[in-house]
C-alpha cells in the first residue's frame, strides 16, 4: 500500500450497497443522515467548526496537558485470569473488560495520535506500553462510533485477526471491513438491539447523543452506548454522549447499573449538546441508578479547552453525597468489580 493509499483509507469507507439499504431501514436514519432522538444541534455558541478549529489548533492555554507523564500501571492484560471479571482503564475512551469469561476491548487507540495526521491531536507525553501485538485473543470489539479517538485505522488493522467478533453501530462495520476485517465477524446493530454473547452474558445496544463522522460528511454512521448484563453485573458504557433524556429511560428499563463507565471530559459550552459537563456526568449516574462510577474520555488527547485534570476534579466534587462510588483508577490499574472495598489514589492532584 502506498504512503497516499495508506493515508486515504485512514478515513475509513461509508455504508454503500445493502449496508445502506439496512442503514436506511434505522428509525433514527431520516434525510439521508442519522438523528439523534433528542434535537442536539452540535454548536451552540456564536463560533462556527472552522473558528473552533482554528482556535484549537493556534490557541494556547495553561494547563491543557499534564507538565509530566501520568501515573501507569503497566498491566499485561494477556496474563490477566480470563475467568476473573475485571476492568481496565488503557486512557481517553479506550478499555479492556473481563466479563462472564470473555474478553472485550471498547474503542481502542493505540496510536500516539487521534486524527488522520500524525501531528494533530497528539497524546499526553509518557510510556505508554498497550499495542495491538500485546493485545490477548480479544472474543468482542465494540466501537461506540466512529471518531477518530474511539476508532483507529492503525489500532484496527493491528487487531482485525485477533477479534473473533465486533459489535458496532449501524454503518460503522464498512470501515472495519474496508481495513480488512471479516464482514462475518462484524454484527452491525441499531439502537434497542439486544445480543446474546452466551449464556452468561448479553450486550443491549442503546442511545448516546452524539454524532458522527470522519470527514466533511457527517451522520453516515449511526453512535450508540452499551449495555453488558451478565449473572453477577450489569456494566453500562456511555460512549460519547451529552446529557439527555436517555439516561433515564435506561435506568428505568434496566437499572440499577452496578458500574456506569461514563464521558467525562472533552467539554465546551460551545458543543454541550454532544459531551457532557461533569456535574452531567453526576446526574447521569443518578439517571442509571448507578452504584459505582467510571469515568473516561480525558487522560491522554486534548480535544477540549479545559485543563486536563478539571474532568475528575469537577468529577469527584460532583459526587460528594451521592448514593454511588466513584472509581479512579490509574492508566492499566486493574479494577475489581466485585471488590467494594478497592481504593484509589487521587493520582490526579499528585
Amino acid at each position: 500500500m502506498t504512503e497516499c493509499s495508506q493515508f486515504n483509507s485512514r478515513f475509513g469507507s461509508l455504508p454503500a450497497g445493502e449496508r445502506l439499504q439496512r442503514v436506511s431501514r434505522s428509525k433514527q436514519y431520516r434525510d439521508g443522515r442519522f438523528r439523534n432522538a433528542e434535537e442536539a444541534p452540535m454548536l451552540t455558541g456564536q463560533k462556527g467548526r472552522l473558528q473552533l478549529f482554528w482556535e484549537f489548533l493556534t490557541r494556547s492555554q495553561k494547563d491543557l496537558r499534564p507538565a509530566r507523564a501520568l501515573p501507569l500501571v503497566a498491566t499485561d492484560l494477556a496474563s490477566l485470569d480470563p475467568a476473573k471479571d475485571v476492568m481496565t482503564w488503557l486512557g481517553h475512551s479506550s478499555w479492556y473488560l473481563q466479563l462472564a469469561g470473555k474478553r472485550i476491548l471498547i474503542d481502542p487507540v493505540f496510536s500516539h495520535y487521534a486524527s488522520p495526521l500524525s501531528f494533530i491531536n497528539r497524546a499526553f507525553d509518557g510510556d505508554y506500553p498497550w499495542t495491538a501485538g500485546l493485545m490477548p485473543e480479544i472474543d468482542l470489539l465494540i466501537i461506540s462510533h466512529d471518531h477518530y479517538d474511539h476508532l483507529d485505522y492503525a489500532t484496527i488493522r493491528g487487531l482485525k485477526d485477533k477479534v473473533r467478533n465486533a459489535i458496532v453501530p449501524l454503518g460503522v462495520g464498512a470501515h472495519l471491513e474496508h481495513w480488512g476485517m471479516d464482514a462475518t465477524r462484524i454484527q452491525e446493530s441499531d439502537w434497542q438491539q439486544s445480543w446474546k454473547v452466551s449464556d452468561a452474558l448479553t450486550i443491549d445496544v442503546l442511545p448516546a447523543r452524539h454524532f458522527s463522522g470522519r470527514s466533511l460528511k457527517s451522520n453516515q454512521t449511526l453512535w450508540a452506548s452499551f449495555l453488558f448484563t451478565t449473572p453477577h453485573r450489569k456494566v453500562y458504557y456511555s460512549g460519547d454522549t451529552g446529557y439527555g433524556k436517555h439516561f433515564k429511560a435506561i435506568g428505568e428499563q434496566f437499572g440499577p447499573i452496578d458500574i456506569a463507565i461514563l464521558e467525562n471530559g472533552q467539554y465546551d459550552p460551545d458543543w454541550k449538546n454532544v459531551h457532557m459537563m461533569p456535574e452531567e456526568s453526576a446526574q447521569a449516574a443518578l439517571d442509571l441508578g448507578a452504584r459505582s462510577v467510571l469515568p473516561g474520555h480525558a487522560g491522554r488527547f486534548v480535544l477540549a479547552r479545559h485543563s486536563w485534570n478539571d474532568p475528575w476534579r469537577r468529577l469527584e466534587a460532583a459526587s460528594q453525597n451521592q448514593p454511588w462510588r466513584l472509581l479512579t483508577p490509574r492508566l492499566g490499574e486493574v479494577v475489581d468489580p466485585g471488590n467494594p472495598y478497592q481504593t484509589f489514589l487521587r493520582w490526579w492532584e499528585e
